[in-house]
């Protein structure tokens, strides 16, 4: 993949299995979030991405986009109620999102599916991140994408989101771009990108025993 005239991504070929957690990790630049934007064809690219065996071309871009659930660093909310932001596709019934809402630990917080969510709702970083991660559990997702999104986030709501990941996407393939590398240490596979490449691919703890590996490196830094 090119932005221009410069190459990001190369020779890249990899395998991720049903249910799997696999981490992307790597250095500012290195190359993870364009690796995400290729599920998603947000550029053309020189290769092939299937999903289930099916080239992601055949498909449209409304079905691809909303077959993945993307939760990224920044939250994305709308401007409207509760339900609307949970569930903006009206394919729930009440009782299926204040089920979702306690999943996520809003319930102090949220008193009614009609409160509405705008510029001036006093929302903390982390209850936005719970809100999207409720509208990923109310879609049902058998892809779910997390960008950074507990960078900002302080280690307990960091945790309190790992939490609700781990016991509700177990049935979900789960793709995490990490910023705090305990993000990924309890994924099944960690894949360390390097100047577009990926470099080393394992299990955590098989790349923690290697003290040469970058993945060793990275969190020996941290």
């Amino acid at each position: 993949m090119k932005y221009g005239e410069r190459t990001v991504l190369k020779n890249i070929t990899l395998t991720i299995l049903p249910k799997q957690k696999i981490g992307i990790v790597g250095r500012t630049g290195a190359g993870k979030s364009s690796i995400i934007s290729t599920l998603f064809r947000l550029y053309d690219i020189d290769g092939i991405i299937k999903i289930d065996g099916v080239d992601i071309q055949d498909l449209s871009l409304d079905y691809l986009r909303s077959n993945i659930a993307l939760i990224p660093q920044d939250p994305l909310l709308i401007s409207g109620t509760i339900r609307e932001n949970i569930d903006p596709l009206s394919k729930c019934q009440d009782e299926e999102i204040w089920k979702i809402i306690k999943i996520v630990n809003l319930q102090d917080f949220v008193t009614s599916l009609s409160d509405r969510i705008d510029n001036s709702t006093s929302l903390s970083a982390g209850q936005k991140q719970l809100l999207c991660l409720a509208r990923a559990i109310a879609r049902k997702n058998k892809i779910i994408v997390l960008d950074e999104a507990t960078a900002n986030l302080d280690s307990e709501a960091d945790s309190l989101i790992r939490n609700v990941i781990e016991e509700n996407f177990a049935s979900a393939t789960v793709i995490i771009i990490a910023h705090r590398l305990v993000s990924v240490l309890a994924a099944d596979v960690v894949m360390v990108v390097d100047d577009g490449q990926i470099v080393e691919q394992d299990k955590p703890d098989k790349l923690l025993e290697d003290k040469n590996s970058l993945f060793f490196e990275m969190i020996k830094q941290t």
